[in-house]
């Protein structure tokens, strides 16, 4: 089933496309009546990470939607020509203003409802005061496990990532997980 029939004309030749099953395929997808290209649609890929400067954990205040006002972690939609450690650096940079090292993946989340998959990873700042306030954010700020606005969250992928690192952190063994949320 298609999640939506937003796509109405082919990005190949400007045709209308039309909803059908192609040869060969198994499955609905929007098609070009005039030269037959195939208009996929797929899963958006999110990545991000869980920035931490010994007990503490960064967060920022979204300044966009949606969720506008709740805290998470740099995350965002990757880009083409980039790897998801990139794309995770990036967002941090963009949303934080703080660069990290030490990129390590933590887990990876399906929503297959809002078709998005997360990849989250847990990084090192740079520097203590290494971040600041960037255009997607309204605060940013270093969080002790027990000043975090759990009632605050944005997302529940945010919840669950930060949830997983402080109880793993209490073991010193961090494990990646493939999570469906």
């Amino acid at each position: 089933m298609l999640t939506s029939d937003l796509i109405k004309y082919c990005n190949h030749c400007g045709h209308k496309i039309v909803i059908t099953v192609p040869e060969g395929d198994n499955r609905e997808r929007h098609v070009c009546r005039s030269c037959g290209e195939i208009q996929y649609q797929n899963p958006k890929v999110v990545t991000g990470c869980v920035p931490y400067w010994g007990d503490r954990i960064l967060l920022c205040k979204r300044a966009i939607e949606p969720r506008l006002g709740y805290w998470t972690v740099p995350a965002g939609f990757m880009e083409n020509m980039e790897t998801v450690q990139q794309g995770a650096a990036r967002e941090t940079l963009e949303e934080a203003c703080a660069p990290v090292v030490n990129l390590r993946l933590f887990g990876i989340y399906n929503i297959p409802r809002i078709s998005q998959v997360y990849i989250m990873f847990l990084a090192e700042l740079e520097k203590e005061d290494g971040f600041g306030v960037g255009s997607e954010s309204l605060e940013v700020d270093l969080f002790k496990e027990s000043e975090i606005p759990w009632q605050d969250m944005a997302f529940r992928v945010v919840e669950t990532t930060l949830r997983r690192y402080l109880e793993q952190r209490n073991t010193g063994e961090f494990t990646m997980e493939v999570i469906d949320l």
